[in-house]
């Protein structure tokens, strides 16, 4: 008996966006095998090699056009340079975190992300909140005051890394431009004063590349196709997927991350449970809400 072939679902966008969210969620692993090495030298690291391997991947997309064109325009360039400084202070900060044993407080961060838009959009663009956003928003501040008066601890890192990625966010959005394009050119502006960082370590014999071992070399150097391919992975699934879908996958990097701060043996106190908790009742609720009304999902991330 003959009949037409069933066509079996395309399940690559979901594999690539998985990929990309796992891939950020063990940036941590990453940062501890080069604690070694100071932070700002690893983001001078991150931002130099992102530039060779992200002009390999634009000629191969042959996106190479997209840039020339973005370059001659002078609001383009300062909205990246903008966008490029918001990532920078992100980078250097959450690298510093992981070194100072706070991993869990980026996975904080990044949790209270999207509720951070969902903040800039009632305060800068007039938005309304519905009644799970604003209890969502409600709870989450809740689990900082604990953490910050019951525990002890206020979570400067958490809110720095939320606010920045945030602004980035926010200008990223006012950019026409592919990520890949768009990631590109903030890299090679702040190129400039990465290599002047590097010029500095190096006339002041505090440059480790040189110093370190050649496993350690080659760890820097793979700094680059770590951060590009994630946004590549990231790229290709937001061309196959929902973005409801993209909106529940961006909390796999987080809860990574927050398994990799049981793993390395941060402590995790009450206050600690208990800001989690309220954060993750705050995301499944902000999610319910955008699922049920069908809201676009905030899932770009660098």
């Amino acid at each position: 008996m003959s009949g037409a072939p069933s066509l079996k679902p395309d399940n690559s966008g979901l594999y690539a966006g998985i990929t990309a969210y796992m891939i950020w969620g063990i940036f941590p692993i990453y940062f501890k095998i080069t604690q070694e090495i100071p932070a700002m030298e690893i983001l001078t690291h991150r931002i130099f090699w992102s530039v060779p391997f992200g002009l390999l991947i634009l000629i191969f997309r042959c996106q190479i056009k997209d840039v020339l064109i973005a370059l001659k325009k002078f609001k383009t360039i300062l909205l990246l340079a903008i966008a490029a400084i918001a990532m920078a202070s992100n980078w250097g900060v959450y690298i510093w975190a992981v070194q100072q044993d706070q991993i869990f407080q980026g996975s904080l961060g990044y949790y209270m992300n999207p509720l951070m838009y969902v903040l800039v959009g009632v305060v800068f663009f007039g938005e309304k909140l519905t009644r799970n956003q604003a209890l969502a928003v409600v709870l989450a501040a809740i689990g900082v005051l604990v953490l910050t008066f019951y525990g002890g601890e206020f979570p400067a890192i958490a809110l720095f890394l939320g606010v920045s990625f945030t602004i980035y966010g926010v200008v990223r959005k006012q950019v026409d431009i592919g990520a890949m394009p768009g990631l590109f050119i903030e890299t090679l502006i702040l190129l400039v004063p990465g290599l002047a960082y590097m010029i500095y370590l190096q006339n002041s014999g505090q440059f480790a590349f040189f110093e370190t071992s050649t496993n350690m070399q080659a760890w820097l150097v793979f700094a680059g196709p770590l951060t590009v391919a994630p946004l590549l992975a990231f790229a290709y699934a937001a061309r196959r997927l929902t973005l409801t879908m993209l909106g529940f996958l961006q909390y796999i990097g987080p809860t990574m991350q927050f398994m990799c701060a049981l793993y390395y043996g941060e402590k995790f106190t009450a206050a600690h449970a208990f800001c989690f908790g309220c954060i993750w009742i705050a995301v499944a609720l902000f999610s319910w809400d955008r699922l049920k009304n069908r809201e676009k999902p905030i899932a770009a991330e660098i």
